[in-house]
């Protein structure tokens, strides 16, 4: 798995590419940390170039919410391909996360 963090304003957006599973789930979590460590609390995970989500990557999701809720902060994910949108679904986690279409979607969201 590849993560890149990019700054846009007071907002940071990471993009991941390859699988989200228990192999790589406790690198996205470390790189979601790191971020939130920084003091920001404005979040975006674009998810363009994931294949698959696994529970473990659900997971990393569910704790990442609870923590940007305890900063009154905000968190959104962005551009799931058709099979993690079917798995957001089934899981019941499009209902529990903030998933927008496009990254421009996610970023006016964001601001307000």
């Amino acid at each position: 798995m590849e993560i890149k963090v990019r700054k846009t304003g007071d907002v940071s957006i990471l993009d991941f590419s390859g699988k989200l599973d228990t192999g790589t789930s406790a690198e996205a979590e470390s790189a979601i940390n790191v971020v939130l460590e920084g003091g920001c609390s404005k979040v975006i995970i674009n998810l363009r170039g994931i294949e698959y989500v696994s529970s473990s990557g659900l997971r990393v999701f569910l704790i990442t919410v609870k923590k940007i809720a305890t900063l009154e902060g905000k968190f959104i994910i962005c551009e799931p391909n058709d099979v993690v949108t079917e798995i957001l679904d089934i899981s019941g986690f499009s209902t529990i996360l903030d998933v927008r279409k496009t990254e421009a979607e996610a970023l006016s969201a964001i601001q307000f």
